[in-house]
C-alpha cells in the first residue's frame, strides 16, 4: 500500500441518528473504493462495520469502526460511529481525531434528536459538517420538507449540492448543482449516467447554482469581488470557496444518497477527494502544555491512542493518530503517560476488521498496532525527541447506572479485570468501587448502554452478573445547635483509660465567624478559639474543628486525637450511617488524668460525645440533587413534564431550540434511577438528556422517616 504524505490525507467522521443507514453507507464507500469486492448487508451480519458479536446480535453499531479508502490519489480515513445516543462515546472520540463530520439524515424522518445531538457535538468541537439525507428510495421520503427542517434546526447555511428529481421507490436520479449536470442510475447503482440537465429542471438548478456560488463566494474576499464583478464562479473557484467555508463552518453542503442502493456514494467521493480540507489545514491540536503541535512528518513522533478494540485470537488492538512525524514497524517510543518503553510491531490502515500492513504512518493519518506491552486508550508514545502528551478527549456524564455483582462470587475476581478491560474499549462505561454504599457500580449512557455491557461479560467472558438498583448516597447533616459531654473511664489494673470531652456542634455554612458565646438553657458558655481546623471533607462538604479549652483542661498532644474521634462518626451518621457533613465542633472543656489519660480514651470520649450531640442538634438527611435537561419533540413536551413532575422535579425553565423543546430540572438523584428507559418509552427513542451534580439538599419528612426505619431494618438483619 502506497505511503500517503500528510497532504493527502484527510480523515472523516460518519456520524448521525440510529437507523440513517451509516454502516450501509459505508458498505458502498468501501466496495466504490475497491476495498471490498461484495458490500454486505446489517441483516446479513457481514458488514465492515459491524463485526462484533455484540454488534451482529443487536443488529446496532456499538463501537466506532476506523476504516480507509484510497480515492484519486488520497487517503480518506473513515470513522464509523454509533447512531444510538447511548454509544456517544464513539461520536465523542472519532470527531476529536477527524477533521470532518458527515452527519447522515434518515430520508424518512429528517433531522432527529439523535441528529441534533450529533450536531451540538460538532458545534462544541469546531468541526465542518457535510449533510447527507440517505434512504431517498424510501416511500415517506419528503426532501423539499426534510430541508426545511433542516434549515429551521441548522440555520440556512445548509446548502444544496444536489437535489433529487424524484423520492421513493422510484428514486434514482439527482440534479448536482455544483456541476450543473444530472446524475441517475441502473437499478443496481454503482457507476452514474451523467447527463445534461432536463429542459424541466433547468430553472430550478440555475436557481440553486447562483445560491451555491453566492455561498462558496462569500468565504473569500477575491471570490467575492470576482462574483460581484462577474456575477459566476469556475467549477474550481466554487470548490475552493467551500472548503475555507467549510474549515469556519459558513456553509454545510447538503449531498443525496442511497447507501444500499449504491446511489450517488462515488460522486460524493469525489467530492470529499477534492474539496473536503486535508489534515494540515485544519486548527492544531493543543498538547498538555498548550502548546500547538503541528501534523509535521519531519517533526519529532508523536502518536495518540484513541481506542482500544478486544477482538478474538487477536487481543487487544490499539488505534492511534500519528500527531506529528512518522512512524515505522520497529520503532522504539516511551509512553509518556507510564513511562514505559514500547516497541511498535506491524502497523496497519484498517478496514474494520481487516487489517493491511503499511511501511509508514505519517503525521495526521490514522491506523493500528497489536500486542502493545502497557498502553491504554489516552496514551501517547513519544519519540527520543518529544515530550508530548494529549489529553484532549472530554466524556459527557453518565446518564445510567446499576449496581452489578457476579452471580458466583468465586468470579468476582474475574468479572472486575473483564470490566477494566472493556472500559479501555469505551471510556464511557465508568467503574466505580463504593466504599461507601459497598457496591460495584457500572455507569453508563443508558439501559441500552449496559445491557450491552452485561451480554458482553456473560456470552464473551461466560460470567453471570446481575444488575441491581444502586443505593443513593445520602448524606447526615444538623439544623441547630447541640451540646455534649462523655467521660471515657475504664480500669482493669495497670494503667487505665481517662478521658472527659465536652463540645458543642452546629451546622456549619460557608464564612461564618467564628463564635464568642453559646447559650443553652439560660447557660452561657464564652469561647477564647485556640486553634482552627478546616477540612474538606473526600464525600462533600466541610468539618470545621475548633479548640476552645482554656486553662490546660485538656492537654494539647489529646487534640489530634479528638479530631479523630469526631471523624469517626462523620463517616458513619446516626440516621441512617451515611457520611456526615458541613458540622462546626467546638471543643470547650473536658478533663484528664495524670496517669490514666491517653490518645485512645480522648478519641473514643469524642466519638461518644459528638454522637450524642449530633442525634440532638435536629439531624436532617440530605440527598443529591442533579440538573437536568431534556431535548425533546414538543409534541411530547407535557407528558414528559408530568412525568417529571411525577418524580419530584423542580423545573427550571423552558426554551425551544433548533425545532425542539429544551427543558431544564432539578430532580433527586433516586428519581433518574429508570429515567433513561420512562424518557424513551414516552417519546419512542425522540428525545434525549443530561444530567449534572447541583447539590445536597435536605429530603422531604416522609422519606425521611421511611430511610431511617429501611437502614434499621438493614441493621437488625445483620
Amino acid at each position: 500500500m502506497k505511503v500517503y504524505k500528510t497532504n493527502e490525507i484527510k480523515n472523516i467522521a460518519l456520524i448521525g441518528s440510529a437507523g440513517s443507514g451509516k454502516t450501509t453507507l459505508a458498505e458502498s464507500l468501501l466496495f466504490e473504493a475497491g476495498i471490498i469486492k461484495r458490500r454486505g448487508t446489517v441483516e446479513g451480519k457481514n458488514t465492515v462495520s459491524d463485526y462484533f458479536p455484540v454488534e451482529q446480535e443487536y443488529g446496532y453499531s456499538v463501537f466506532p469502526t476506523v476504516f480507509h479508502t484510497e480515492w484519486n490519489g488520497k487517503k480518506l480515513n473513515f470513522i464509523d460511529c454509533p447512531g444510538s445516543d447511548d454509544f456517544v462515546g464513539g461520536t465523542i472520540t472519532a470527531l476529536n481525531v477527524t477533521d470532518q463530520a458527515l452527519i447522515v439524515i434518515n430520508g424518512q424522518y429528517g433531522p432527529e434528536v439523535g441528529t441534533m445531538n450529533a450536531f451540538r457535538n460538532t458545534e462544541k468541537l469546531n468541526k465542518p459538517v457535510i449533510f447527507l439525507i440517505n434512504q431517498l428510495d424510501r416511500d415517506n421520503c419528503d426532501f423539499d420538507n426534510i430541508l426545511s427542517n433542516m434549515r429551521e434546526v441548522f440555520g440556512s447555511k445548509c446548502v444544496e449540492v444536489q437535489y433529487p428529481i424524484e423520492t421513493g421507490a422510484g428514486f434514482n436520479a439527482v440534479i448536482d448543482v455544483l456541476l450543473m449536470k444530472k446524475y441517475s442510475w441502473k437499478p443496481e447503482g454503482g457507476a452514474p449516467i451523467i447527463e445534461d440537465i432536463p429542459a424541466d429542471q433547468l430553472d430550478k438548478a440555475t436557481e440553486l447554482h447562483n445560491a451555491l456560488i453566492e455561498a462558496a463566494a462569500g468565504n473569500d474576499e477575491a471570490l467575492m469581488e470576482k462574483f460581484f464583478e462577474e456575477e459566476n464562479l469556475t467549477e474550481d473557484e466554487m470548490r475552493e470557496g467551500i472548503r475555507k467555508g467549510l474549515i469556519t463552518r459558513s456553509i454545510f453542503p447538503v449531498f443525496c444518497v442511497c447507501g444500499g442502493k449504491d446511489m450517488g456514494v462515488r460522486r460524493l467521493m469525489e467530492f470529499l477527494g477534492n474539496v473536503v480540507p486535508f489534515v494540515d489545514e485544519m486548527p492544531k491540536v493543543k498538547n498538555t502544555n498548550g502548546d500547538e503541535i503541528a501534523p509535521n512528518a519531519d517533526g519529532p513522533v508523536s502518536l495518540y491512542f484513541f481506542k482500544t478494540g478486544l477482538e478474538p485470537h487477536i487481543g487487544e488492538v490499539s488505534y492511534f493518530k500519528v500527531m506529528s512525524g512518522c512512524v515505522k514497524p520497529g520503532d522504539d517510543l516511551t509512553n509518556a503517560d507510564r513511562g514505559s518503553k514500547e516497541r511498535i510491531g506491524q502497523i496497519f490502515a484498517c478496514a474494520g476488521g481487516t487489517r493491511i500492513p503499511v511501511d509508514q504512518l505519517n503525521a495526521g493519518d490514522i491506523g493500528s498496532t497489536v500486542k502493545l506491552k502497557d498502553v491504554k486508550t489516552g496514551n501517547t508514545l513519544n519519540g527520543k525527541d518529544s515530550e508530548n502528551r494529549f489529553d484532549f478527549i472530554k466524556y459527557p456524564n453518565s446518564k445510567y447506572s446499576r449496581a452489578i455483582k457476579a452471580v458466583s462470587e468465586s468470579d468476582t475476581e474475574k468479572m472486575m479485570a473483564a470490566l477494566m478491560r472493556m472500559r479501555q474499549e469505551d471510556p464511557t462505561w465508568v467503574v466505580e468501587l463504593s466504599k461507601e454504599l459497598k457496591q460495584t457500580i457500572v455507569h453508563g449512557q443508558g439501559e441500552f448502554h449496559l445491557r450491552t455491557l452485561k451480554w458482553r461479560l456473560e456470552n464473551n467472558d461466560k460470567i453471570m452478573v446481575k444488575y441491581e438498583e444502586p443505593k443513593i448516597p445520602y448524606r447526615e447533616t444538623i439544623t441547630k445547635m447541640a451540646r455534649a459531654d462523655y467521660r471515657h473511664k475504664k480500669q482493669s489494673g495497670g494503667a487505665g483509660q481517662f478521658g472527659e470531652v465536652h463540645l458543642i456542634v452546629e451546622p456549619y455554612t460557608e464564612g461564618m465567624p467564628d463564635p464568642e458565646v453559646y447559650r443553652f438553657g439560660g447557660q452561657e458558655f464564652k469561647m477564647n478559639i485556640k486553634s482552627r481546623e478546616e477540612i474538606d471533607l473526600e464525600w462533600g462538604g466541610k468539618l470545621v474543628f475548633l479548640n476552645s479549652v482554656v486553662g490546660g483542661a485538656i492537654d494539647l498532644r489529646f487534640m489530634p486525637a479528638i479530631l479523630k474521634g469526631v471523624m469517626e462518626r462523620m463517616e458513619q451518621g446516626p440516621l441512617t450511617g451515611s457520611y456526615a457533613r458541613d458540622v462546626r465542633v467546638v471543643v470547650y472543656d473536658g478533663k484528664m488524668h495524670p496517669v490514666d489519660s491517653n490518645e485512645l480514651s480522648f478519641m473514643l470520649a469524642a466519638r461518644n460525645a459528638f454522637s450524642m450531640a449530633f442525634k440532638e442538634a435536629g439531624p436532617k438527611i440530605l440527598e443529591p440533587i442533579y440538573d437536568l435537561e431534556v431535548l425533546v419533540p414538543a409534541d411530547y413536551m407535557g407528558d414528559v413534564m408530568s412525568d417529571l413532575q411525577g418524580r419530584r422535579a423542580i423545573i427550571m425553565g423552558m426554551d425551544s431550540e433548533a425545532g425542539y423543546q429544551k427543558l431544564v430540572a432539578k430532580i433527586p438523584l433516586k428519581e433518574l434511577a429508570n429515567y433513561s428507559i420512562a424518557l424513551s418509552s414516552l417519546t419512542g427513542g425522540r428525545a434525549s438528556f443530561n444530567t449534572k451534580f447541583s447539590s445536597y439538599e435536605l429530603v422531604p419528612n416522609d422519606i425521611q422517616q421511611n430511610l431511617i426505619k429501611e437502614h434499621e431494618a438493614e441493621a437488625a438483619d445483620e
